[in-house]
């Protein structure tokens, strides 16, 4: 049966006390840049599993949630809401070869869905073209590696494709959905003075001059809007309207459900999951065909791997 998981709160010097539109329940006192809403540390709030974290319930019933063909060790997609209030560091992460050269079982590829955004709000993805890497050396030494981003402004409703190897960062005055590969090696690349760790040599080893990060158009696929689909991962986007109904099929593998404002539900077996603003539902795989209701007009994301 479908399951909801509390987030985990992951703080971040470039995040806020203030997340109240999300989580109005919650108070913070230092910086919180990252809910992570399906990390293996988030705790399970609903049915038979309730009280465990999703990597102790992913341990113990792999094949119920993600099918019997799964052969991965965590749960294969982690979710995250972002909130800057600073610029991210400039960084890249590597992808599946480059990390398991170096011991870890992935690397990380993703993609980010713009929540909601200020005026002037913009991304930097991916190295202007022509870049050298030399070039790329001598910005670095000389912290203007900003003058060698490409700048992306950023609205509302838009989706951005980060491949691994992408040298990025992520300005201030966004919310952002990002749905990645469950992996956090990232290495830094310039962190505009805030004096954390530097990972250069392992930056420039992964790090590629061009990739296929970028926006991504939407494409109607009828009753949703499919936002992105890759190798590691698919976004789609249901926008419903008061009292709508949505048949939601059963996938071989997990699917994961986050509400952008409440007003909507999950029924399964008879039985009603109230999708709550901010959290994860996940509906296991191979389980009875859910229906998604809605009681007031609100948007629902989900996402599945591959």
């Amino acid at each position: 049966m479908p399951f909801r998981l509390a987030p985990f709160f992951s703080p971040r010097p470039w995040g806020s006390t203030n997340w109240a539109h999300w989580y109005p329940e919650a108070r913070f006192t230092e910086p919180i840049g990252e809910s992570w809403l399906t990390g293996p540390q988030s705790l399970i709030e609903t049915g038979p599993w309730t009280g465990l974290t999703l990597a102790q319930a992913f341990a113990a019933h792999r094949a119920a949630i993600c099918g019997p063909v799964s052969r991965d060790a965590d749960f294969p997609l982690l979710l995250k809401i972002l909130a800057p209030t600073e610029k991210l560091s400039l960084q890249v992460h590597p992808d599946d070869a480059a990390a398991q050269q170096s011991g870890f079982p992935r690397g990380k590829t993703e993609c980010w869905y713009i929540l909601d955004s200020q005026p002037g709000a913009a991304l930097s993805l991916g190295l202007t073209p022509g870049t050298t890497p030399e070039q790329v050396r001598r910005a670095i030494a000389e912290g203007t590696l900003d003058e060698r981003m490409n700048i992306l402004p950023v609205a509302p409703g838009e989706m951005f494709f980060v491949d691994a190897g992408t040298i990025h960062g992520i300005g201030p005055g966004m919310t952002i959905l990002e749905t990645q590969q469950t992996c956090d090696i990232t290495y830094r690349v310039f962190d505009y003075g805030r004096g954390r760790e530097l990972h250069i040599p392992d930056a420039l080893r992964v790090m590629r001059l061009s990739t296929r990060a970028g926006r991504i158009a939407p494409c109607d696929a009828g009753s949703f809007s499919r936002l992105i689909h890759e190798q590691y991962f698919t976004v789609d986007r249901f926008d419903l309207d008061a009292a709508a109904s949505v048949p939601l099929p059963s996938m071989k593998s997990a699917q994961i459900l986050v509400a952008l404002a409440d007003g909507a539900s999950l029924v399964c077996a008879g039985q009603s999951l109230p999708l709550t603003r901010g959290h994860a539902v996940i509906v296991p795989a191979l389980g009875p065909a859910a229906t998604l209701l809605a009681q007031a007009a609100t948007e629902v994301l989900r996402a599945f791997p591959g």
